[in-house]
């Protein structure tokens, strides 16, 4: 019998040796099942070889071409990957709909002997837990927004709290971008795997704690944050991380050490400033950038570009907001400043 997902939560209950993606890369890459490896049985070129069979010549030539494409791929499979595997393995097999490619593959697996198991309706009925998971009803658990201005270290402190026990989302950890316009931290993954990630998180909290979340747009990255959590995020009480200017330019010199080794990259991130800053102050910028003042720049971009947005968007929220001194970020000040920030939360 297929196996029935009833929350996102059921799959890591399961006890899966393996979860075996079969579809395309390109669908694998889209998104796929937490901890999944991908095996297709078709790839993509073989794929559309298959379906254009299908519709320009006949259904039954597209399943002969298609089957013969699958044994070979499986074969591949069971020689390479899967060479290893004990006869005890117990793998869980999923397609797009639960369907041809899927149980094809399974049926050639559990002819060796291995106990495998299909997913009923495939991704599409992961998706769909997904996306209740991440958009339907109200958000399970009370939320706590961590706020401060740029480089106030929010992200660090955020994984310092997890680490003392704290209920956290990290969203830039999850949409790996560290929301602004110097955040990329290599290929973001697309909508769909970004919320799948964040389902996961959401289904293991806990409702009888809060969960703390660092500010953020709505976007991270290009990665929209699913209405459900934005809205709980917008009327959620905030714990403002106040830490003067220079204290965070220090910081931030260190927190972006991977754009200030690639000098072309930073080039190019102050360029896309020119519409909405003076032509002038993005050329001090870039020389400042060129000269290797890195500590200057970052307090410049704060002064004229991020705080004043900061600013712009914190007197639109209408919400309670408590302050927290932090009046050091160095690297032995900010266990400190989570441990404060813990006893503050474990009191609400």
């Amino acid at each position: 019998m297929p196996v029935t997902l009833t929350s996102v939560s059921d799959l890591a209950s399961q006890g899966f040796d393996d979860i075996i993606d079969v579809r395309a890369p390109s669908e694998f890459a889209d998104d796929h099942l937490p901890g999944a490896i991908s095996l297709p049985v078709l790839d993509d070129d073989e794929r559309a070889r298959v379906g254009t069979i299908y519709k320009q010549v006949s259904p039954f030539d597209a399943r002969k071409l298609g089957a013969a494409l699958v044994a070979a791929n499986a074969a591949r499979h069971i020689a390479g990957p899967l060479a290893d595997r004990q006869g005890g393995w117990r793998p869980l097999v999923y397609c797009w709909r639960g369907g041809q490619r899927s149980g094809s593959f399974a049926t050639i697996l559990s002819q060796i002997g291995w106990r495998v198991e299909t997913l009923q309706g495939g991704y599409k009925s992961w998706r769909r837990l997904v996306l209740a998971e991440v958009s339907e009803g109200a958000f399970p658990c009370p939320v706590v927004v961590l706020d401060g201005n740029t480089g106030s270290a929010k992200t660090e402190i955020l994984n310092l709290l997890a680490a003392r026990g704290v209920q956290v989302i990290d969203l830039e950890g999850l949409a790996r971008h560290r929301g602004s316009l110097f955040g990329a931290m290599g290929d973001q993954p697309g909508q769909r795997a970004f919320e799948s990630r964040l389902a996961v998180e959401i289904a293991a909290l806990d409702p009888a704690r809060p969960v703390v979340l660092e500010a953020e747009s709505a976007k991270v990255g290009e990665c929209i944050v699913p209405p459900r959590l934005w809205k709980a995020m917008q009327r959620a009480p905030r714990i403002a991380l106040c830490v003067p200017r220079p204290e965070r330019a220090a910081y931030l010199t260190r927190a972006y050490a991977d754009i200030i080794a690639d000098p072309a990259r930073l080039i190019a991130t102050l360029e896309a400033l020119r519409p909405f800053q003076p032509g002038a102050l993005v050329d001090a910028w870039e020389e400042m950038a060129r000269a290797g003042a890195f500590t200057a720049l970052a307090d410049g971009l704060m002064e004229a570009h991020y705080d004043p947005r900061y600013e712009k968007h914190r007197r639109r929220a209408d919400v309670p907001v408590t302050p927290l001194e932090a009046p050091s970020l160095a690297p032995d000040a900010l266990p400190q400043i989570a441990d404060r920030l813990a006893g503050m939360i474990a009191t609400r």
